[in-house]
């Protein structure tokens, strides 16, 4: 079979699934990393969260390191670093070092979401002000210490960003929304879409991205991905019991604020009310889930809809090699290699 036009990638959050510990989300972490290396995907990045016992992966910068170990080919990136958490200066430095680490495999997405509630996010960051206007600042100063390129008479000029790598990560905006789109493409820079966090508007946004893009010497054209959540299996008791599980887990996640590691035999009896249903109709719209057959219609519909040659798969589920199987039944329907 030849290689497909369409690119694979992968988003993992490091779930920390019901019965295991931290270290064997880790662990899976890198598991699927080798697969992805193995099967031709064309970038795993690892996501930020805090003040959550589901989800280990808090700190990109540091497993990406480590995963940088375990690959040869697939691009390591964050998805993402989320700024307001953070210093510019200290952000240029880990990603000039992973680049020293993997030359020419880094990716440097960026989130404007703190990746947790209000509360843990002061505290991560006690100078952070919740404001539009710092975030650009934030960015503009990341993309000058990268490239050295501040005002000569700014106080940022002063400063050198360490290591001095010879080349530097792309830069990528995760967003859900328009504003995000704009702020990418007035940078420009790459625009990863979530389509798993907002299924609402999303090719109307990338569209305003492309139309407003400014190129860069970097980036000369708009470049553009989209993640969702997909499950693959040939197993149709699996998807069934899968997607009752992403259905609880939304409403559990909106309703509460967090939610807690469980199977399909915890849920199973659960009983949904109109407004519940109603939301869990919406959230389906964030994932794609069915039989070898069934996925391949809905993404060739989903990069359709967004003029897009790169999906990013997000899945979770609560028996690892399902988790694994989904991606090598992905691999199968859209070979990389």
């Amino acid at each position: 079979m030849s290689k497909s036009n369409l690119k694979l990638s992968i988003l993992d959050q490091s779930p920390v699934r019901k019965g295991v510990s931290a270290h064997t989300a880790i662990a899976e972490t890198v598991e699927l990393a080798k697969l992805g290396d193995k099967l031709g995907f064309t970038r795993f990045w690892v996501s930020e969260h805090h003040n959550t016992s589901t989800l280990a992966g808090s700190t990109p910068e540091v497993l990406i390191a480590h995963l940088a170990g375990f690959t040869k080919n697939t691009r390591l990136g964050s998805g993402g670093i989320m700024l307001p958490n953070h210093s510019a200066l200290k952000v240029a430095e880990n990603f000039r070092m992973l680049e020293i680490i993997a030359p020419g495999r880094i990716d440097l997405g960026l989130g404007r979401a703190p990746g947790t509630d209000r509360l843990t996010a002061s505290i991560l960051n006690p100078s952070n002000s919740f404001n539009e206007q710092d975030l650009l600042i934030q960015i503009n100063d990341l993309r000058n210490y990268l490239h050295e390129s501040h005002d000569p008479n700014s106080i940022q000029s002063k400063i050198i960003a360490i290591p001095q790598a010879l080349s530097a990560p792309p830069m990528w905006l995760l967003s859900s929304s328009g504003q995000s789109g704009i702020f990418a493409a007035h940078f420009g820079m790459g625009m990863s879409f979530a389509h798993f966090i907002n299924p609402s508007g999303g090719p109307k946004f990338v569209e305003m991205y492309r139309e407003r893009y400014q190129p860069t010497e970097f980036t000369p054209q708009p470049q553009v991905n989209v993640a969702a959540f997909i499950f693959c299996s040939e197993n149709e008791e699996k998807i069934f019991q899968q997607q009752a599980v992403m259905d609880y887990r939304f409403l559990q996640l909106e309703k509460g604020g967090k939610f807690e590691p469980i199977n399909f035999d915890d849920i199973k009896n659960e009983r949904y009310d109109a407004s519940d249903l109603l939301r869990i109709n919406y959230n389906r719209q964030r994932m794609l889930s069915g039989t070898p057959a069934q996925i391949k219609q809905q993404i060739d519909e989903l990069a359709a809809a967004y003029k897009t040659d790169e999906i990013i798969a997000v899945t979770i589920t609560e028996d690892f090699e399902d988790r694994i199987r989904s991606y090598e039944l992905l691999a199968e329907l859209y070979p990389q290699i």
